[in-house]
């Protein structure tokens, strides 16, 4: 049970990361709620992918892959919003799959 608090843990510091350029944007309550509780997900997923990569590298590729339904639905309203989305899922993705090998694997 100590790796499950751990990774949900991860996981909040990575949306609180993600969370925190959204705020001074005047990003709505909504896409900040959305947005930390998708990084809350994948800090309980990421550490426990075991896809033959570095660890760094399969959060990189998990998180990539799980932004897309967001990048799709986002675009409609924003459509230079990809880059940003994409971006911080490349970093923080890859920093999640990091911190999962040392301290929740």
């Amino acid at each position: 049970m100590h790796g499950f608090w751990t990774a949900l843990l991860i996981g909040a510091v990575a949306g609180a990361l993600d969370v925190a350029p959204m705020v001074t944007r005047g990003s709505g309550a909504r896409a900040n709620a959305s947005a930390f509780v998708h990084w809350l997900v994948l800090g309980l997923v990421i550490p426990y992918l075991h896809w033959g990569f570095a660890p760094w590298l399969t959060g990189l590729i998990a998180a990539e892959l799980l932004a897309l339904p967001v990048i799709v639905m986002v675009s409609e309203e924003e459509p230079g919003a990809w880059l940003p989305i994409g971006a911080m899922s490349a970093v923080l993705g890859a920093l999640v799959g990091w911190a999962g090998s040392v301290w929740v694997a």
